[in-house]
Parts: C-alpha cells; sequence; structure tokens
C-alpha cells in the first residue's frame, strides 16, 4: 500500500508542476533561464524522477511511506516515479481517459 500511495503521490505532484495552472508562469520563466531546465519542468517524465527522488527525501516526514535513506533506493524510486507518472500522464488528462479510436 505504501508504494500505491508513493505512486499517486509522485503522479500528482509531477501533474501539479507540469500542467497546472498555478505553475504557469514558472514554466514560462525557464525558458529565459535554461533550455535544460524548461524541458525539465515540462517533461512528465523527466519531472516525475525528480517528485520520486523529493519524496524519498522527504519520507521521514511522513506516514504514507517509509522507504530506506540510501542513494540505491533513492534512485529506483525516482525511476519508479517518472515511469509510472509519464505513463499515467499519458493515460488520462483533463476530460478523463484518453481514447482514441483507430479510423
Amino acid at each position: 500500500m505504501e508504494l500505491v500511495c508513493f505512486v499517486l503521490c509522485a503522479y500528482g505532484m509531477t501533474s501539479v508542476i507540469v500542467y497546472s495552472h498555478i505553475f504557469k508562469p514558472v514554466r514560462k520563466a525557464t525558458t529565459k533561464w535554461s533550455n535544460w531546465l524548461c524541458e525539465l519542468i515540462n517533461c512528465p517524465m523527466c519531472m516525475g524522477f525528480w517528485s520520486g527522488v523529493f519524496m524519498w527525501g522527504i519520507n521521514k516526514y511522513t506516514e504514507l511511506f517509509t522507504f530506506d535513506h540510501n542513494i540505491a533506493t533513492g534512485f529506483l524510486l525516482g525511476c519508479l516515479s517518472s515511469g509510472t507518472s509519464y505513463i499515467l500522464c499519458m493515460v488520462v488528462d483533463d476530460d478523463g481517459f484518453k481514447i482514441r479510436s483507430k479510423k
């Protein structure tokens, strides 16, 4: 259950940063700073990785999930967060599930 909470929190954090209206000024401002930072904050796979690493880093402050504090665990949770955030962002949007019909 901890892993499900982790994945859903990572997806939520990634979606808020990459797609939300509240972070739109930040996403626009990054184009002036750095191309690398602009790509990072606009990519659900990239931002998903760093969301996972961030949540691993703060997991001692929450009771939702607890993981070991070693670099291997942080890297693997970042990879898990990246993959699941990307998949969920590609499957779900503001209108619900993305269902495309074949023509």
